[in-house]
């Protein structure tokens, strides 16, 4: 058997006006293979707390008139051992600004006995006209552009010292080719004084 990883990541809490929201409810269990089964329940904190909406697979409920057609499941599926209980609002408006709880019911079923456990979780949600770039995006591109920068000096100062390298290797050559040019011609004109003419 195996058994998928859950990862508990913070939930986002801006969201922009007219467009798809997910509020994010994850609730993993300590010991992955223990089977359970789970409901969650979703309250809206507007101008009072409010269930708004309830989830036991397969069936869902959406309990309040504003988030009629405007709230889906986006949590686990085929399972009613949940772990992701998150939902998705559409076409956001200004009402649906405010703090958002996450109720999740959990029964672990063992050999002997059931256990019963409750995991409560909220979230701050704001609506803003258009959306804000997060922190992590910008410090990336900026990364991504000195990276470049560090790169392109590395590589023009590495040429410069390639080319200064070969132009000292050249001079050299040509130096030696030199001296062994003059030394051959010295040669020369010793051996050529050293032959006497016969008589």
């Amino acid at each position: 058997t195996c058994w998928s990883g859950c990862v508990e990541v913070d939930p986002e809490t801006e969201a922009v006006y007219g467009r798809e929201f997910k509020i994010r409810c994850i609730s993993c269990k300590k010991r992955g293979e223990t089977v359970a089964k789970t409901f969650t329940e979703w309250f809206f904190k507007g101008d009072g707390m409010r269930q708004i909406l309830m989830y036991q697979f397969p069936r869902l409920h959406v309990l309040d008139d504003r988030f009629t057609g405007r709230l889906k499941w986006n949590g686990s599926i085929h399972s009613e051992d949940l772990q992701d209980m998150s939902v998705v609002i559409t076409n956001v408006t200004y009402d649906h600004a405010g703090t958002y709880m996450c109720r999740v019911n959990r029964t672990l079923i063992f050999e002997s006995h059931d256990y019963n456990t409750n995991v409560t979780k909220f979230i701050d949600v704001t609506v803003v006209d258009k959306g804000n770039r997060d922190a992590a995006s910008i410090v990336s591109e900026i990364m991504m552009y000195v990276l470049i920068v560090v790169l392109t000096i590395w590589l023009v100062v590495e040429m410069i010292y390639c080319y200064r390298k070969i132009a000292a290797a050249g001079e050299e050559a040509v130096l030696e080719n030199a001296s062994d040019y003059l030394a051959i011609t010295s040669e020369s004109k010793d051996n050529c004084l050293g032959v006497q003419p016969q008589e």
